[in-house]
């Protein structure tokens, strides 16, 4: 065995103690171990975090160098707080959530669900989507709709990781569908969409070949057309969500729906979805978890090194 596979054969254990481990710890200090872990990450300033970086600069084109460090502190200490969340997420009740979150803009959400018109929320990797995937789905409870959303993860490595976080999300009240499970996922988020369900999409990053051009923060971008095209295609209500840390708690901030009257409107709804992404992202900077070359030229340069 490969020094690469045996290396993936240990992922999945390490996750798996990583999870019981930090839900035995007080959440104080589970928060604080992950709070350093954050803060060591952003000094070390490995691959991941550089590219944090150079994603900031564009986010906030105006920062110096000192600024930039203390945003770039700021967001590892968020992203290590979203791992943390993560494992302690299923033993936190989805109530607390409820209490701990500010949220504005659900109730045109609400009132489509409840006419029977399919919705589909669009957000960006921001704070925590698992966090506002469980207030969500508490909140259609407690107004009487049918509790759950569908969504779709990418496939992870090795195997048993991915099962464990797909099971870990359906646990959460989330059905869970395969990116590169190819059409059948549309025809199963269209089958909800037209059933008048929700349909939640982290859509800022494309990770496919049919990305939309956009401007994101100024700077030439792509993001997938999925969610414009969902809402095209059946006639649900697109509507963008920010997810993101309020102190202790969070924020969830729902914009106004966005309008796709039809398949030639795809383009310009999923524009509209980037000029929104660009006002919430830049109101907390921090949160923003994109660890991944981005932007077009940025895309261009790795793959010219590559």
């Amino acid at each position: 065995m490969t020094a690469a596979g045996l290396a993936e054969r240990l992922v999945d254990p390490a996750f798996a103690a990583g999870w019981r481990l930090v839900r035995m710890l007080p959440s104080g200090v589970a928060a604080a171990v992950f709070e350093q872990a954050g803060e060591l990450a952003a000094r070390r300033a490995g691959t991941g975090v550089q590219t944090l970086r150079a994603n900031l600069s564009r986010v906030v084109p105006d920062a110096g160098p000192a600024e930039l460090d203390v945003l770039v502190r700021a967001g590892m200490r968020s992203y290590a707080r979203y791992w943390c969340e993560a494992f302690r997420l299923p033993a936190i009740s989805p109530g607390h959530i409820v209490e701990a979150t500010v949220q504005t803009g659900i109730d045109p959400a609400l009132a489509a669900l409840a006419e029977g018109r399919g919705v589909v929320f669009a957000l960006p990797h921001s704070g925590n989507w698992d966090a506002a995937g469980v207030w969500i789905v508490e909140t259609m409870r407690r107004h009487g709709l049918r509790a759950g959303f569908s969504t779709v993860v990418e496939r992870l490595r090795p195997e048993p990781l991915y099962r464990r976080f797909v099971a870990y999300r359906e646990s959460l009240g989330f059905e869970v569908f395969s990116a590169d499970d190819g059409a059948a996922v549309y025809r199963g988020l269209v089958s909800r969409l037209r059933a008048g369900g929700l349909v939640c999409l982290v859509a800022d990053r494309d990770l496919g070949a049919s990305g939309v051009d956009v401007t994101l923060f100024g700077q030439p971008a792509r993001m997938p057309p999925g969610p414009a095209r969902l809402a095209a295609m059946t006639g649900a209500l697109l509507m963008p969500v920010h997810s993101g840390f309020e102190g202790a708690g969070w924020r969830l901030t729902i914009g106004a729906p966005i309008p796709v009257p039809g398949k030639a409107a795809v383009a310009a709804a999923t524009q509209a979805l980037a000029d929104v992404f660009t006002e919430t992202i830049r109101g907390a900077p921090q949160d923003w978890h994109m660890l991944q070359p981005y932007f077009t030229a940025d895309l261009r340069t790795t793959a010219a090194a590559a």
